[in-house]
């Protein structure tokens, strides 16, 4: 199977990079695999982006050895399965609250006996080749996001799902449901101490653990501290950030 930029990198042990695209445009997405990313996720929850859309995205990222892979809008079979069809190698899936959440994840993701995915991969069986059903079980990346109070006291059998290739931390989210704001990067001991947890339960486990990252700096310490995928900011973050610094220096 192609596109295993990803699956190339924790083969090699590193922590990879992860890119996010929200701007429904297969430019911008073009725009960011031309750059080092590990893997690129098209988000269909918070992001601007309807199926068709994502499927134009994915037939953009068709021709690098980045890892397309997809945030869904929820917890529902029928898009997550038909994003896999459309070619996305890996799905993020938010708002996974206890095993019984998980279990129903992962089961979307992988075909019989594994799982109850619908067999019908349309694209995916034509850009990833002819062993496609045969591999995609073992190479079909999914990641369940840890974000609430209630996935937090649950992480443990989160984690213990078996096929479940690893859980994705959502920071904001995570801060609200403990009471304080959203926002990526956090410092507050409160929330710090819930990552760890989610941490050291995907490392007792066996499984990957992710984050979403807002600046470089904040990203190279994860890695350091062993997370396995961090992404940095979004589309629109870059694009907002270099605007406003641009038209500042004209201003100025």
């Amino acid at each position: 199977m192609k596109q295993q930029g990803l699956n190339k990198c924790w083969i090699e042990g590193k922590g990879a990079i992860n890119g996010w695209c929200s701007i429904p445009s297969t430019i911008t997405a073009e725009i960011m695999s031309l750059n080092k990313f590990d893997s690129i996720t098209i988000d269909l929850q918070h992001g601007l982006i309807d199926y068709q859309t994502a499927l134009n995205m994915l037939q953009t990222l068709s021709k690098i050895e980045i890892t397309p892979m997809v945030r869904v809008p929820w917890n529902e079979p029928g898009i997550i399965m038909k994003l896999l069809d459309a070619g996305s190698l890996g799905v993020i899936c938010p708002m996974i609250n206890n095993k019984e959440d998980a279990l129903k994840f992962v089961g979307a993701t992988k075909y019989v006996p594994d799982g109850f995915r619908s067999s019908g991969p349309t694209r995916a069986l034509m850009v990833h080749g002819g062993d496609y059903h045969d591999e995609a079980n073992d190479k079909i990346i999914s990641l369940a996001m840890v974000e609430t109070e209630e996935a937090l006291e649950n992480v443990d059998e989160i984690a213990s799902t078996n096929g479940l290739t690893g859980i994705y931390i959502g920071p904001s989210d995570l801060s609200i449901s403990l009471g304080l704001k959203p926002g990526l990067d956090r410092t507050e001991e409160k929330i710090v101490q819930a990552i760890d947890k989610i941490k050291l339960a995907c490392k007792k486990h066996n499984i990957k653990v992710g984050i979403h990252c807002l600046s470089p700096e904040f990203l190279k310490n994860k890695i350091k501290e062993g997370f396995d995928l961090t992404t940095l900011a979004s589309d629109v973050r870059f694009f907002t950030e270099m605007v406003s610094k641009k038209i500042e220096e004209a201003r100025g």
